[in-house]
């Protein structure tokens, strides 16, 4: 079976307490699945394109859950390495409303995942008649040793053809700006496509400019990259966000749709703009690259949980400019 799009790095259980209370305060938890690369996935595969997501999990109930929910959505997890050791790495999200922000509380340290070494997925056989390859910077920031299982799933796939993706994805509760910097800037080198933020790209390159448009020209230029996505969101409130989307390629930008969006759950949002704009990118090219990535991932952030549940329909709809009658 060919892929489209392979994608790389961890998936947790993800536990809310409801109608905006407090972890000290709830007696409830609300269980979904999220985690970077697997929202990348099923965004593309609900556009249309072949996925495959790689990862490591635990043989017990909460591996075989996140596994069933990648299959669910049609992601092929069959490269999946198991193990009956180590655990399910676990996140919390508290969600606020103005001025209180969402809040975001891991308990991931020694997850099977973050004790995955190089060697343990058979890269060739994933790459063998696939296109693209997909992580983010989440996923080397794990361990040591998930860095280099990163490394080495990066050189194999530029070795076997494909073009490779990176979302920058910085998180400072995993490793110090100066810890990333190390890292990502030889995973960049290697890539084609860098998705990323304004803030993320200062944090990590130490790159500052007077415009979101300058600052994905210096990464292409810095970087040699095919392609740089950068996303926008305006926050005047808690729930309601303005959100949309850059690109810079070969010389030219590209601005995605601009939406207003009243937010039912923003996390994974990134995720799902980079599964779109892939989706695009790889059918058809930057601009449509662009606008499907800012379609499907102002949509995704109208459902609850990581994943994405909207439909190449529905985003083609509202690129058309579709309202808000009720679809009979």
């Amino acid at each position: 079976m060919g892929y489209d799009l392979v994608t790389f790095g961890e998936t947790m259980i993800r536990l809310s307490p409801p109608d905006f209370r407090r972890l000290e305060q709830t007696t409830l938890l609300e269980v979904n699945v999220g985690g970077s690369e697997l929202n990348v996935a099923v965004a593309a595969q609900r556009l249309g394109l072949k996925t495959a997501y790689v990862t490591r999990l635990t043989q017990n109930p909460l591996g075989r859950m996140i596994a069933n929910k990648a299959r669910e959505h049609g992601v092929d997890t069959s490269h999946i390495v198991w193990t009956d050791e180590d655990r399910v790495g676990v996140y919390f999200v508290e969600f606020g409303a103005s001025p209180r922000p969402n809040a975001v509380l891991y308990d991931r340290r020694d997850s099977a995942m973050a004790r995955i070494k190089p060697g343990e997925v058979d890269w060739k056989a994933v790459f063998s008649q696939a296109r693209h390859f997909h992580t983010s910077g989440i996923t080397p920031a794990l361990s040591s040793t998930a860095a280099e299982a990163t490394v080495e799933a990066v050189k194999v796939a530029k070795e076997a053809g494909l073009t490779v993706s990176i979302d920058l994805n910085y998180r400072a509760r995993l490793w110090s700006q100066e810890e990333a910097r190390k890292v990502m800037e030889p995973l960049t080198e290697q890539a084609d496509i860098l998705i990323t933020t304004e803030e993320d790209t200062e944090r990590v390159f130490g790159i500052k400019a007077e415009s979101y448009e300058r600052v994905a020209e210096l990464l292409a230029e810095r970087f040699k990259l095919s392609a740089v996505a950068i996303t926008i969101r305006e926050t005047p409130s808690v729930w309601r966000n303005t959100w949309t989307a850059i690109a810079y390629a070969d010389g030219k930008l590209y601005r995605g749709p601009k939406f207003e969006i009243e937010i039912v759950d923003r996390v994974g949002a990134g995720d799902s703009f980079a599964g779109g704009f892939l989706y695009g990118w790889l059918t058809e090219g930057p601009e449509a690259g662009v606008n499907w990535g800012v379609a499907i991932s102002a949509l995704a952030q109208t459902n609850p949980g990581d994943l994405c549940w909207a439909t190449k329909e529905e985003a083609e709809r509202i690129l058309k400019g579709g309202g808000l009658r009720i679809v009979r």
